[in-house]
């Protein structure tokens, strides 16, 4: 056999079918060469996954930035409110009642002589623990029923649909009313449990229908064909590639839960004094509207400013994790 040298002005290289292939010098460099990572890929030329994608784009997101920045701004105050609101959300001087801006107390003093704002700091402790905490107990109990009925179906599967129906037809104000009137407790426990109750069937629906079709692709299937349980499909093949439009919806529900908070406590069945709440300060503050303006104005604009960004939150999440707008 004859001795073969290596011409770098023709370069040949195998097509893996015994035959050969010529190139140029510039061809079979750019062979040998490790991918600088093109669209897609990472900076060895390893491909991108869709949490690393979706973090990428987040990041370049304005929305999500400016809606991150005031929720760990509230989470904060929530967390240390002594930091900016030194005293006590308890402390009334009836002497001051419906005064406005004073040094001290920029927003003033509401119809019991309360600082509106040190109570608006504080009340943002009540609205985030009953937004993160119920939006945990749905997402948590909503995906795994949800998951149980996708990936199950038959008659476990008729079971949930009928039931998340019985819960779909309760309106969920009346529900409220009717449940929370019967509590005596002024904890948010109540408020959670009632929001975890009547909120499970959305993110249950979600949950089946990502499962659903997450099990008919193909990667699936090979596994389900090698032989792998039931608790290794759903955990390690399904659910992560199914978990994603769940963290969409419970992001964006989150503000909602908070509105929802506020307005239980604003009709009286929600949190009760001597609790702290948004809703609660907007319930005492109505009467006095005319008189005194800004003991309403304040816990609202929070309420809002909270609620909207937690919604914008959702949205940036969603249009990062949605393959369709990419």
């Amino acid at each position: 056999m004859p001795e073969q040298h290596y011409d770098p002005d023709h370069a040949v290289a195998g097509t893996g079918m015994g035959g050969g292939m010529d190139l140029g010098v510039d061809e079979a460099e750019t062979l040998g060469r490790t991918p600088d990572g093109p669209q897609g890929t990472g900076p060895q030329g390893k491909p991108r996954s869709l949490w690393s994608d979706a973090w990428r784009d987040l990041r370049r997101n304005p929305v999500f930035v400016f809606s991150a920045l005031i929720i760990l701004f509230l989470v904060l105050i929530s967390l240390w409110p002594s930091l900016i609101a030194p005293g006590s959300p308890l402390t009334c001087d009836l002497a001051k009642a419906q005064e406005g801006s004073q040094p001290g107390h920029p927003f003033g003093f509401d119809g019991q002589g309360c600082d509106v704002y040190t109570r608006t700091v504080y009340g943002a402790r009540t609205s985030v623990a009953v937004g993160v905490l119920a939006t945990l107990g749905v997402a948590v109990l909503g995906s795994v029923l949800g998951a149980l009925a996708g990936f199950f179906g038959g008659v476990w599967d008729s079971v949930l649909s009928r039931v998340t129906d019985v819960f779909f037809a309760i309106p969920v104000v009346l529900g409220g009313l009717v449940l929370l009137s019967v509590t005596t407790s002024n904890t948010v426990w109540p408020v959670i449990g009632f929001i975890v109750l009547l909120g499970w069937p959305q993110l249950s629906r979600i949950a089946r229908g990502s499962v659903i079709t997450a099990q008919q692709n193909d990667y699936v299937q090979a596994a389900r064909a090698l032989g792998a349980s039931n608790s290794r499909l759903v955990l390690r093949h399904i659910a992560p590639n199914a978990i994603a439009p769940v963290i969409v919806v419970a992001t964006i529900a989150l503000g909602t839960y908070i509105s929802l908070e506020a307005t239980l406590s604003y009709l009286g069945v929600g949190l009760k004094p001597p609790s702290v709440s948004w809703g609660i300060d907007i319930s005492a503050a109505s009467p006095y509207v005319r008189n005194a303006p800004h003991a309403l104005l304040w816990p609202s604009g929070a309420l809002a400013i909270t609620v909207l960004a937690f919604i914008m939150l959702g949205d940036a999440v969603r249009d990062a994790l949605d393959p369709k707008l990419r």
